[in-house]
């Protein structure tokens, strides 16, 4: 049946009739339910190869018996751990199920009809869905060399942008905008403007970025107020099927994104391994050395089959293999390894990879040896 002769699709807002829905990375049951598989690399969703802390675990394993307890709605113990972490206020956080939850509803609070969205060519999906939900104008800037072309944006900017996405590093190219450009562009975003910055791969940027140039946003939100900065512990914390997110702002508009997040969205397990996950430094030391050391080994393999690469600051490596790169994704599941074809971005050439354990890493670049 198609969507216009449904009963109910006269009843859909006209701006959820327009949305093209996220599309998650091939599930590893799935392939195997698909393929008869028993063994499966996931390379796909960019999750951390390590899994999370054994001291998350042992703290989930102690807390099992609050099960039937509501979490704290406020998140108040893990927004007070998280203060003391970055050196801010507890008023200038906000939790989120995920940082995609935060992301959409930041959206929800500024924009609707006649406003305008900006953010980047191959720039995150979520932020121009968030632009579809509310009925706003989506505004694509062109990158430049896969990455943000943060003068461009600027000259974009007219009296209808309401909230600007940038990402650093960007998903799904890994790319990086420095100290330097970033400050020229925030100081001139004018006031009435918020500017979203994604740093979903912070801690990996961070650490490739050892001469001080990546630009933190914890340094630049309280010089301008219509700054707001996204984070996750879905990454380099490894604790993505915990859907824990949080983001930092000034006290006003993390109240008016209060106003709308719902209820309980993120759980007491969440929170809790969250709270432990920011006391184990030496797991996320350790996940940082894992990824540089993956990081050469596949980039070294592809370039060595004459492959071009997207330099990557985060935990995934976006390659370029032309034409066939759809037919090389499907062989590649048939060896059992998943990873991200990108043509929903408008790179249907280019497969992402996200950077896995050794074992991992050896099956992706047997399995390639195999297809190519």
């Amino acid at each position: 049946m198609s969507e216009s002769s449904s009963k109910f699709y006269d009843l859909v807002q006209a701006a959820v009739k327009n949305v093209n829905p996220y599309v998650a990375g091939k599930p590893i049951d799935e392939l195997k339910r698909e393929y008869k598989i028993s063994y499966v690399s996931k390379m796909a969703s960019n999750e951390n190869p390590l899994g999370s802390s054994l001291k998350v675990a042992t703290a989930l394993n102690n807390f099992a018996s609050n099960m039937s307890r509501y979490p704290d709605g406020s998140g108040h113990n893990l927004r007070e751990k998280l203060a003391s972490f970055l050196s801010v206020e507890m008023n200038q956080i906000t939790l989120g199920n995920g940082s995609n939850e935060l992301l959409e509803l930041v959206a929800r609070v500024f924009a609707g009809p006649g406003d305008e969205i900006m953010y980047s060519q191959y720039g995150f999906a979520v932020y121009p869905i968030s632009a579809q939900i509310v009925g706003a104008t989506a505004v694509e800037v062109a990158a430049k060399d896969f990455g943000h072309d943060l003068p461009a944006m600027l000259a974009a900017i007219t009296p209808n942008t309401k909230i600007i996405y940038v990402a650093n590093p960007n998903n799904p190219t890994g790319t990086l905008f420095r100290r330097d450009e970033w400050e020229a562009f925030i100081s001139q975003v004018p006031e009435d403007v918020i500017v979203v910055l994604d740093e979903a791969y912070l801690e990996y940027a961070e650490h490739a970025c050892n001469d001080g140039s990546y630009p933190n946003g914890v340094d630049y939100f309280r010089e301008y107020p219509n700054l707001l900065i996204s984070r996750t512990f879905s990454k380099a914390y490894g604790l993505a099927s915990l859907r824990i997110g949080y983001m930092l702002g000034c006290e006003e508009i993390i109240g008016y994104i209060n106003r709308l997040r719902m209820p309980f969205s993120v759980s007491a397990y969440a929170q809790v391994a969250a709270m432990t996950a920011l006391s184990d430094p030496q797991f996320v030391t350790k996940t940082l050395r894992t990824n540089d050391q993956g990081m050469m080994q596949i980039r070294a393999a592809v370039e060595a089959k004459g492959l071009e690469v997207i330099p990557s600051y985060a935990n995934f490596i976006t390659i370029k293999f032309g034409e066939n790169a759809l037919e090389i994704y499907d062989k590649l599941l048939h060896e059992g390894v998943i990873v991200r074809p990108l043509a929903n971005y408008d790179m249907s050439d280019y497969l992402r990879v996200s950077i896995g354990n050794n074992h991992e890493n050896n099956h992706f670049m047997g399995a390639l040896n195999k297809v190519l």
